[in-house]
């Protein structure tokens, strides 16, 4: 590596109303290093890209580029310095052909036509060079609506290829892929190692650390805590630096006899994507739902929460054959759905914390119609303490807060309805392993207080270390069923991989 970092961040410091984000922040990155950036929700890893990104500007400190200080007011300002992020949201306008959104605002124009043409074959042929180099064999007229999530992910590197990339920003860019698909990305990050592009990495899966990472810098409550050499310092230590404390053990589990069926389901299908399921939940029991991306899992919860209709089979609700036909009807049935995007459809960011928490719960709280003030106040700040939700106020806009703290928000709203069925998809999808804690504390109390959790997640060690029973799904089948003490990483792999 060169002596001379592409990036360097100096005594840094950001500020929002009432809350230091960054607070001296120091870090560095080298050409053709992966630089992994760790901290719990909330640490300040956001702010900080968003900074270099051009989205926020800083309040003091500065930016070194090879040496040289530079201002970052804005985006173009970011790019034109050779600074891109990759969002765990990606950017791409899904009506747009690859070619259009690699070249979205930056459009070749055809000489011939006086500049004012858009030159398509030029931008074509462009796009295919690029996509060539990331291993992605894709028509550059394809629409990024039909692509998978690993593919528009593709584009995106591409995308900042295009604008000659000297740093580029992955922001959880595994979260929602495969361990194939993960192995491929990492592909391509080593190759863009090779080409002497720096690297900033952050994600919650620590586990990925050692396969990517040279370097690893740690943030805590806003703070710079250190920075450590991939392989010098163990997982324990990283976890131990991120948090300021000692986790323990990671997946709290009482033991304890499940009671009576809860939830059961006989032969459920759905057209082209469930055939033939049938599972139950008992009260007090935490069942995983395991299986590979499109497997089905997902929407086999909807079925059960009204959002999709099965053309066949049956749903019992503690011995009762049920029709559900809308969330609302699931709502009222005692079924809480708690969905793997939470900011698409699990929140409603622009909203106050207290108005988010209460709004499933509305027509419990308030059968007459008539809201109080102080009810609903009293409710959300008893969720509030009961789960530890860091806020400034009730009142703060949800948007506003952490990752772990808006999957806490979720929580309470549907801890307010009183709930007799929990069905979680990917519940700790994103947020620390502080907050993961937490929510696997609070899965354990409610079981150990009779409720039944359904819990679809893609985290084998999550899946493993909280289900009494497991089932795993293959191609809209179940494919195998495991106790919790039969089952490994090894078997539930096997079965949804269909072997």
């Amino acid at each position: 590596m060169m002596s001379v970092p592409i990036l360097k961040v100096e005594n840094v410091t950001k500020s929002f109303p009432g809350v230091v984000a960054l607070d001296g922040i120091n870090f560095e990155l080298m050409p053709g290093e992966v630089h992994v950036l760790l901290g719990e929700n909330g640490a300040g890893k956001s702010t900080l890209i968003k900074l270099l990104s051009g989205v926020y500007s800083k309040d003091s400190g500065r930016f070194l580029f090879d040496g040289k200080e530079v201002a970052i007011h804005s985006v173009h300002e970011a790019q034109q310095l050779g600074i891109t992020t990759i969002y765990q949201e990606m950017n791409l306008v899904s009506d747009l052909t690859i070619a259009q959104n690699i070249f979205l605002g930056r459009e070749v124009k055809d000489a011939r036509f006086l500049g004012i043409a858009v030159d398509r074959k030029a931008m074509d042929a462009k796009s295919r060079e690029i996509l060539s180099s990331v291993g992605l064999d894709l028509s550059p007229q394809t629409l990024v609506s039909q692509l998978s999530v690993p593919q528009r992910q593709m584009v995106e590197i591409a995308k900042a290829l295009s604008l000659d990339a000297r740093v580029v920003i992955f922001d959880e860019p595994t979260a929602t892929l495969e361990d194939k698909e993960t192995q491929a990305l990492f592909r391509i990050i080593r190759l863009l190692q090779e080409r002497g592009i720096g690297i900033i990495y952050i994600s919650h899966r620590l586990e990925e650390i050692q396969q990517i990472g040279n370097r690893a810098t740690v943030l805590r409550d806003g703070r710079y805590i250190g920075t450590v050499r991939v392989g010098e310092a163990s997982i324990d230590e990283l976890i131990s630096m991120m948090v300021g404390r000692e986790l323990g053990e990671q997946y709290p589990r009482t033991q304890h006899s499940p009671g009576e069926i809860a939830l059961e389901l006989e032969g459920i299908s759905a057209p082209g994507v469930l055939e033939d399921i049938s599972l139950h939940v008992n009260k007090g029991e935490i069942v995983g739902l395991a299986g590979l991306v499109g497997a089905g899992r997902t929407e086999l919860a909807q079925v059960v929460f009204g959002i999709r209709q099965p053309n066949a089979g049956r749903i019992n609700l503690f011995g009762k054959e049920v029709s559900i036909s809308s969330p609302v009807q699931a709502s009222n049935l005692g079924l809480a759905f708690l969905t793997e995007d939470r900011k698409e459809l699990g929140l409603f960011q622009k909203l106050a914390v207290r108005e988010n928490i209460i709004h499933a719960a509305m027509r419990k709280l308030f059968p007459c119609g008539i809201i109080r003030a102080e009810k609903e106040r009293r409710v959300a700040q008893d969720y509030v303490e009961k789960l530890k939700i860091k806020i400034n106020g009730l009142g703060k806009p949800v948007r506003y807060l952490s990752g772990g703290n808006q999957q806490k928000v979720v929580l309470a709203k549907w801890m307010a309805t009183q709930p007799r069925v929990f069905i979680l998809d990917e519940p700790t999808r994103g947020i620390d392993v502080g907050a993961k804690k937490e929510i696997y504390k609070l899965m354990d109390e409610l079981a150990a207080q009779g409720c039944p959790i359904l819990m679809i997640s893609s985290e084998l060690s999550e899946i493993l270390g909280m289900s009494d029973r497991i089932y795993v799904m293959h191609e809209g089948r179940i494919a195998a069923e495991y106790s919790r003490r039969d089952a490994t990483q090894g078997k539930i792999l096997q079965s949804a991989m269909g072997r």
